[in-house]
């Protein structure tokens, strides 16, 4: 900036640039005001050694090409210690989903703004921070509408997702079945369907590209029709794997063979119980959606207690309802249990907010009148003494899931809530 006197002569230059990722976080940085006759003095100089650390920067990114390096963003009216917790939970999605976290920003806020989510100012803020990062993605917590997309896409180049767009991201990866495959494929389209616009590029993206255009139809129309035409095929399918699944279901009744169903949220450590206690070797990552397609396997309890027991995709805040339809099918092997096992990470700070988004989503699927048993895993990362230890022995049972020395409580209640369901039928 150029400060002039009233005569209309140069008086004074202020200056000021970007800064590299430093320790203090700062963006950006400041130069003394010089008269402008002296402005060269040093600056080359600067520039050159600003030019030289930004570069090995660019490079030391380059190396890791393979993988989204993001921003996390989250906007909330919510508590600060619900909305730290959120964004925890965000950071451990983008990890499970491979992604380089690079920097977080949480703001809360009266109300969002209807345009941005959050201020111009502050988006303005968090570009410029992507920029200096060498980031290429934008990861908001907050499910955003198609007319937020359009603004903050608008306003950068840089590739811009939410929360549930993560977790699709996720299932597509993780999904090895062919249903489970058509349900994240049908999950996928029902969210782009709204969003599109003349401009997207999503399905080329996701299905592999549109086809021939019809007489008279824009690429956005054809678009939408071959998505809606898409998932009707998608419907058909699903209702025919979904009635495979239920003559399965009818066969294993007849047998006459009661089933438990581990439910919980997502890396309370179902897949890591299952093995433990069949020796198996599901799938169990500490990571979150670990384990997508439903998993059964036979177990024997010490009285001679036969029954099978499954492993499902576990539940998560927010959950997204196109996701939760899709999956209907899968999870309706729940109906079929005759006990569920809810495994609850006891050593997460956030158990209880867990544990109610787990009982919501079972209520909304009709399973609360399934008798159900708490478990309280991870406990060898809690205090002996701690005050969680009463919250244990007060609602349910405490494990090890790595531990089968542990097991015994749990093996004993579990052995005696089938006993007495089965002797009720």
């Amino acid at each position: 900036v150029l400060k002039i006197t009233d005569e209309g002569l140069p008086e004074r230059l202020y200056s000021a640039h970007l800064l590299p990722t430093g320790e203090n976080g700062q963006m950006w940085g400041f130069l003394d005001p010089v008269h402008p006759a002296r402005q060269d003095e040093g600056f080359d100089e600067l520039v050159r050694a600003l030019e030289e650390e930004f570069s090995r920067q660019r490079r030391t990114a380059q190396l890791d090409q393979e993988r989204d390096r993001a921003i996390l963003i989250s906007v909330t009216t919510e508590a600060r210690q619900q909305a730290e917790a959120s964004l925890e939970e965000l950071r451990e999605l983008a990890r499970s989903d491979e992604i380089i976290v690079l920097g977080e920003v949480l703001q809360r806020r009266n109300k969002m703004n209807p345009r941005f989510i959050l201020g111009r100012g502050k988006l303005t803020e968090i570009v410029i921070a992507a920029l200096r990062l060498d980031a290429n993605l934008l990861i908001f917590n907050q499910e955003l509408n198609p007319s937020q997309i359009r603004s903050i896409t608008d306003f950068t180049d840089l590739r811009v997702i939410d929360r549930t767009q993560l977790i699709l991201d996720i299932f597509a990866h993780r999904a090895m079945s062919r249903e489970g495959k058509l349900q994240i494929e049908m999950a996928q389209l029902k969210y782009m369907l709204p969003r599109l616009s003349s401009r997207d590029d999503a399905l080329s993206r996701l299905t592999g590209g549109i086809g021939a255009r019809g007489p008279g139809e824009t690429k956005l129309e054809i678009d939408r029709r071959r998505i809606n035409d898409r998932l009707s095929t998608l419907a058909k399918e699903l209702k025919a794997v979904g009635r495979q699944r239920y003559r399965r279901r009818a066969k294993r009744r007849k047998k006459d063979v009661p089933v438990i169903s581990l439910v919980g949220y997502t890396n309370a450590g179902k897949s890591t119980l299952l093995n433990s206690l069949t020796d198996s070797s599901i799938v169990a990552e500490d990571k979150l959606f670990a384990t997508l397609d439903p998993t059964s396997r036979r177990l024997r309890f010490p009285q001679e207690i036969e029954v099978i027991i499954t492993d499902t995709v576990g539940f998560i805040n927010h959950l997204p309802k196109d996701l939760l339809q899709a999956f209907k099918a899968t999870l309706e092997e729940l109906e079929e249990a005759d006990l569920l096992v809810h495994v609850i990470d006891i050593s997460n700070p956030a158990f209880r907010h867990q544990m109610e988004v787990v009982e919501g989503l079972l209520r909304e699927l009709g399973l609360d009148r399934i008798p159900c048993l708490k478990v309280f895993n991870k406990t060898d990362l809690i205090d002996a003494d701690a005050p969680l230890c009463e919250v244990i022995d007060r609602e349910g049972v405490g494990i090890s899931a790595l531990n089968r020395e542990s097991f015994g409580q749990f093996l004993d209640k579990a052995q005696q809530l089938m006993r007495k369901l089965i002797a009720a039928d």
